[in-house]
């Protein structure tokens, strides 16, 4: 997570090998944080509900999947 102390945190969802979070950077801008593993990936709030909206696209086509 955020390795600055006076930045606000808070966790979204958390496995054993996954956490979602968000931060209150100091310019008042919301950042989203995915750590997958050694990855991390960091979302602006448009990009953050471009990708939850993927993810249930993702979701819904559960059974659904194209063959190659």
């Amino acid at each position: 997570m955020a390795a600055d102390p006076n930045i606000p945190t808070d966790i979204l969802a958390e496995t054993q090998n996954y956490i979602a979070w968000r931060a209150q950077e100091p310019d008042g801008e919301v950042t989203y944080n995915l750590e997958l593993g050694s990855v991390t990936l960091h979302f602006f709030q448009e990009e953050w509900d471009e990708f939850l909206n993927l993810m249930r696209a993702v979701g819904g086509a559960k059974g659904k999947g194209k063959t190659n």
